[in-house]
């Protein structure tokens, strides 16, 4: 009986994940303690705390073999347990984090509400435009402008849910199923031979759609003060509001926009990289037979439905755009209204809803714990320190590069706010003066930005595609995103480092010298630092 609990046990951890892979998150977990013992808190709390790093990445890029929330949970337990931080500290970064997660569980579950219309808008976008590298570019244009005025992580599941609709369209008939009736969309067993060779097709159209999109919301994000959440940190504490923000960002965002552009086209034509795929013929037919069948059977409840996804969708805009409130509470009210108006009344139809973003939120906050350990081990401090070291423009570009590297490692947000209240100290002290100042934080943040689409823990938005239902179903993994942003990453970084060193002071000296920005007084930088502290 004993043996039988015991095998059970070893059976159960991790579930289906492969052996090697448990044994391996063992190792881990042994050896953490080990070293830290042998080499004692003071100096294996640093070594240790690097290794936590790695070893949370990796489990990031075995998401397709065991959901990271199961090792990287196990992972940041024992870091509390070794006392790598403290559950004060974790708590205080996800207060830090708050508005993120509250937008991860109302913003995403309310665009699942709005299905229908997506769905109706791009099936027209997708079925008109008949040319892959024209499509490529559109996705790519359209997630960089939403996300310059919305959220990268709105954007993204806006992005991920008709990803979702239109694969699970075409899987519905490839596995010979039709009707209104429940499919299991990722279960391959019922689809038949002559549908597999364009199943694989279409998995690499969309993986290939959705990477330019996803790359798309980070050239956006960069260029404004609401795009990603350390631009609003950033701007706050140099006192920058929209307008100043974005012209103070223009001459490295703009460059690195029209450069990301001009990549997505020239990875379409030369199908490189993974990209290049095209939509199956056999495809874009069923696709068409849906649209058309769903305009057929449209009643006027559906029709009415879909005028108020409409009237949704243009209050969500201008409520975004216009920071009536936080991002997660617009999307509770998206909720509210589009429920009450298109008939969803039961509560297991609303629950539905938040069953795609709860895991990621659950695993964004074992992030932040592993985030809480770098913090306490003073993991950047030395790169932070050894940058301050430097002079001229020197100094300007190690911040860019020091912001690039450790967003890729880490992620974006937590980087970009431990820089930028390094500099204002050195500010505030005296240590650099009011321009060196404002050039650092253009530095950070496009840093924070640009070189973090190296891999999907650098951004948010990238790191919720690789844990959402869609990267099994186009078989999209950790290793695959990396190699498919590649490109992307050296272009836009290397444009990035150049228009930082080479154009960045004299742009910004010759919008002084036309009055398009005025100086702004240590004391106005006082009171936004002191609203931003109210808020």
């Amino acid at each position: 009986m004993a043996n039988s609990i015991t095998s059970g046990m070893v059976k159960n951890f991790m579930g289906h994940s492969p052996d090697w892979y448990k044994l391996t998150i063992i190792g881990f977990l042994i050896l953490n303690p080990v070293v830290l013992s042998a080499l004692g808190y003071e100096y294996g709390g640093y070594i240790v705390g690097w290794m936590l790093v790695i070893e949370f990445i990796f489990t990031l890029a075995m998401a397709l073999k065991c959901y990271p929330l199961l090792p990287g949970g196990l992972l940041a337990l024992e870091a509390i347990f070794l006392n790598l931080a403290s559950p004060a500290l974790v708590r205080h970064e996800v207060e830090l984090g708050m508005e993120v997660i509250l937008l991860l569980v109302f913003m995403v579950a309310g665009i699942y509400f709005m299905q229908k219309l997506l769905m109706f808008v791009f099936t027209r976008v997708l079925l008109n435009v008949k040319s892959k590298v024209t499509l490529s570019f559109l996705f790519c244009l359209i997630a960089a402008v939403l996300s310059a005025f919305l959220d990268a992580l709105t954007v993204t599941a806006v992005i991920i849910t008709i990803a979702v609709g239109f694969y699970s369209i075409y899987h519905k008939a490839a596995s010979g199923e039709w009707g209104d009736y429940a499919h299991d969309h990722s279960n391959d067993d019922h689809v038949g031979d002559l549908h597999r060779e364009d199943l694989d097709q279409f998995r690499s159209f969309l993986c290939s759609l959705v990477m330019h999109a996803l790359v798309g919301t980070a050239l956006g994000g960069a260029c404004t003060l609401v795009g990603e959440p350390q631009n609003v940190i950033i701007g706050g504490r140099a006192g920058w509001d929209f307008v100043e923000f974005f012209l103070r960002m223009s001459p490295v965002t703009l460059p690195v926009l029209i450069v990301g552009l001009v990549t997505c086209i020239i990875l379409e034509k030369k199908k490189i990289f993974g990209y290049g795929a095209s939509l199956p013929d056999t495809v874009r037919r069923i696709l068409e037979e849906f649209d058309a069948e769903e305009s057929a059977k449209r009643n006027y409840k559906e029709k009415a439905s879909l005028i108020a996804q409409v009237v949704v969708a243009l209050w969500l805009v201008f409520a975004l755009m216009f920071h009536l409130a936080a991002v997660g509470l617009i999307g509770l009210s998206i909720i509210v209204l589009l429920t009450t108006f298109t008939g969803v009344t039961e509560e297991h139809q609303i629950g539905k809803a938040f069953e795609e973003a709860l895991p990621f939120t659950a695993l964004l906050v074992v992030f932040f714990s592993v985030v809480a350990v770098i913090d306490n081990q003073d993991l950047f401090g030395g790169v932070i320190r050894y940058v301050l070291t430097l002079k001229g423009t020197e100094q300007i570009t190690g911040f860019y590069i020091a912001n690039g590297v450790l967003s890729a490692v880490s992620d974006n947000v937590f980087v970009g706010t431990v820089y930028i209240s390094e500099a204002l100290k050195a500010f505030e002290n005296g240590v650099i003066d009011r321009k060196v100042f404002e050039l650092m934080a253009v530095a950070i943040n496009t840093g924070t930005n640009i070189p973090s689409v190296a891999t999907p823990n650098g951004q948010a938005a990238f790191l919720f595609l690789l844990t959402s239902a869609l990267a099994p179903l186009i078989r999209l993994s950790y290793m695959k995103m990396v190699v498919m942003a590649l490109p992307y990453t050296i272009i836009m970084s290397i444009t990035g480092y150049i228009t930082v060193a080479t154009l960045l002071t004299p742009a910004t000296d010759m919008m002084y010298e036309s009055g398009v920005l005025t100086h702004y007084s240590e004391s106005q930088m006082n009171n936004s630092k002191a609203e931003e502290m109210s808020h």
